[in-house]
């Protein structure tokens, strides 16, 4: 399946990029990580500590573990704090 992916914050300044579109198979967030950090050295830095990261399907809050079927779009971003 074709999935939008949009990155945010220091994960969009590690990529190099903040948005593409890819092909993939995975069957969650956490599997689409996988597969994301065989495309090099910059996506293993971006995606090298999960626990510092958060994830949104079509702009919804959600767990790594969910599933990608039917969405169209993932995002990455860092935890977010008010002031």
């Amino acid at each position: 399946m074709k999935i939008d992916i949009r990155y945010f914050a220091w994960v969009r300044e590690r990529i190099g990029h903040g948005h593409e579109t890819v092909e993939t198979e995975a069957a969650t967030p956490a599997a689409l990580i996988e597969e994301l950090r065989g495309k090099g050295p910059h996506y293993a830095a971006a995606f090298e500590d999960m626990t510092a990261l958060r994830v949104a399907l079509d702009q919804e809050l959600t767990e790594f573990s969910a599933p990608l079927s039917g969405a169209r779009e993932v995002a990455f971003f860092p935890p977010m704090t008010g002031g």
